[in-house]
């Protein structure tokens, strides 16, 4: 009777089991993930055809001899802006560079061309020479909708890895990184997705699968991922694109002066930026102020010196940049500044770069 019911027992789990392995046969993989996977899966599978591998070389002389050879000069990752052939990535991936190659997530390459440098916001426009026609561009997200918490997604090529997908969140906002022109780049997104050499350029998605950052650095004592990583928030670059593709540059209002450094200021103990000189016909000169002159062999006499721009404070240089750098062409500003002790006030319309 006992062996009866163990010899029952053992067969209705053998049945049990197999019944399991079939079933688990039979049914996709995709029928177990959880909501978070297959949101994650979804979004890497409509966003990595966007997204690239650039890498730049450079032409070098050899040492001892007049022969020119090639060298490689920087990689990283980029992404489609849009299906004419237009390539976005860090200017640090593509800098100093004399020739450039974009591998799309297929692996066919491409020579490209730059269309624009911004090296204050650390970005970069490209242009396929040859673009194929079944480009993807990436939807554009909103990057003051983030919240710390937020769900995130880094795709690029770390370590020549390509098409690599990183998950954390969003870890803060607001943060201040260093561009490779010195100038400081605001409201910086810092994620604790996994970003590594290679990263750079490549985009930072949310959950709908939308564009909310561009990868650009990272904090670590060992230079790889130590989960701080940095991206440049998207509505700079919805800013900054299409100026660099109008004009290959970004397309800043000016008064026409030459400014002291701050290296100088901070020597010589001032508080706000010294005009060293107006240039004739821009709207400084025109206004009125004055730079510094020199009286006698060493003597230097200051001008104005600006104080503040439209009632915020100008103390450096960054300052007076990062107020300027939000105004437009044909904006009227007015400038506070102090001369020979007495305070000044000058309303000039700001004009373009010539």
């Amino acid at each position: 009777m006992i062996k009866r019911f163990f010899a029952g027992a053992l067969a209705g789990l053998a049945l049990l089991f197999s019944h399991f392995s079939t079933s688990a046969n039979s049914v996709d993989y995709l029928s177990f993930a959880t909501d978070d996977e297959a949101n994650t899966t979804e979004v890497f599978s409509n966003a990595s055809p966007s997204v690239v591998y650039v890498t730049s070389t450079a032409l070098r002389r050899q040492m001892f001899s007049l022969n020119v050879m090639e060298i490689p000069q920087g990689a990283g990752s980029g992404f489609v802006w849009d299906d004419s052939g237009l390539i976005v990535t860090n200017y640090h991936v593509v800098a100093r560079a004399n020739r450039l190659t974009v591998t799309l997530s297929d692996q066919r390459e491409f020579e490209a061309k730059v269309v624009g440098l911004a090296p204050e916001r650390d970005l970069a426009v490209l242009r396929l020479i040859a673009p194929p026609d079944e480009l993807i561009e990436l939807p554009l997200g909103d990057s003051s909708e983030l919240s710390v918490g937020r769900k995130v997604m880094a795709i690029g090529n770390p370590f020549g890895l390509d098409t690599t997908l990183t998950v954390g969140v969003v870890s803060a906002l607001g943060r201040e990184i260093q561009s490779p022109s010195g100038r400081k780049i605001r409201g910086v997104v810092q994620t604790d997705a996994a970003i590594n050499p290679g990263n750079s350029g490549g985009p930072l998605l949310n959950s709908l699968g939308q564009l909310v950052g561009v990868n650009t650095a990272i904090y670590s004592p060992s230079g790889a991922s130590a989960g701080i990583g940095f991206a440049i928030p998207v509505n700079t670059v919805k800013e900054v694109v299409p100026q660099l593709i109008a004009y290959g540059k970004i397309l800043r209002p000016v008064l026409g002066i030459e400014r002291a450094s701050d290296a100088w200021i901070k020597r010589n103990k001032i508080t706000g930026v010294p005009i060293v000189r107006t240039y004739r016909g821009f709207p400084a000169d025109d206004a009125g102020m004055t730079g510094a002159r020199r009286v006698g062999r060493n003597d230097i006499v200051l001008g104005d010196i600006i104080t503040g721009v439209d009632g915020q404070p100008v103390r450096t240089n960054e300052d007076y940049l990062s107020i300027m750098e939000k105004r437009r062409v044909g904006d009227t500003a007015t400038i506070e500044t102090e001369r020979a002790g007495k305070t000044l006030s000058f309303d000039v319309e700001l004009t373009e770069t010539q």
